[in-house]
């Protein structure tokens, strides 16, 4: 079996990369800029005609899009008998993935709410506030993104007043798709005040060494 990644880990291709750091899968990392036009080549397109980063070639099957990447990477390789925590720690492999319907469904809610209510927010704050030059930054954007995500991060932060991670009380796929775009946003001090389960949450994510090892993949790009 042979599972690549393509995708610089300066990318959204962090979210599959982070998923096969925690479960310590074997894989081989193609990391492709988003710039340059390499992935607009002939060969990259015949496996994503999006021309986009990331994409997951488990052995032929090919996903696009990084939170599917991110969820088919915890259902593809979750352990045996995973329905059980013992099972689970018996085979030694994380469960990133669902032991029931219920937590398939917060799973998938989080993963999508956090895609269609954070993500241009956040995205907006890091441009503006980190990645831009200087002289190209537009502080009122980052400001209005601020304003407009304080609205979801309530939701959040609401919903961690009863729970340490988003499916329950273990470290799912849904922590991960979720930190990973909230990541985004940690300059926003202010917000991040406001909010401080969800503020604690990110920090306890961001601390796991298959996350950091990602970052160190990204910083050494």
């Amino acid at each position: 079996m042979t599972l690549k990644i393509y995708g610089t880990a300066a990318s959204r291709a962090a979210r599959p990369l982070w998923v096969a750091q925690e479960l310590g899968l074997v894989y081989e990392h193609i990391p492709l800029p988003y710039l340059g036009g390499a992935t607009r080549t002939p060969e990259f397109l015949a496996i994503n005609p999006n021309g986009r980063i990331p994409v997951v070639d488990d052995d032929g099957v090919l996903v696009w899009e990084s939170m599917a990447c991110a969820l088919y990477l915890a259902e593809r390789f979750k352990p045996p008998g995973a329905r059980s925590l013992a099972a689970q720690n018996d085979a030694g492999t994380p469960l990133l993935a669902a032991r029931s319907h219920a937590e398939l469904a917060e799973i998938l809610r989080w993963s999508f709410w956090v895609v269609t209510e954070c993500e241009k927010d956040a995205l907006a704050i890091l441009m503006h506030r980190v990645l831009m030059p200087a002289e190209r930054r537009k502080p009122q954007l980052a400001d209005e993104a601020e304003r407009r995500l304080a609205g979801p991060l309530g939701v959040l932060e609401q919903h961690l007043q009863t729970c340490s991670y988003l499916a329950g009380e273990r470290f799912t796929v849904a922590d991960i798709c979720v930190a990973s775009v909230l990541t985004w946003a940690q300059s926003a001090t202010q917000l991040m005040a406001q909010c401080p389960r969800t503020a604690q949450w990110l920090r306890t994510c961001l601390a796991r060494p298959a996350f950091k090892a990602v970052r160190a993949m990204a910083q050494s790009a």
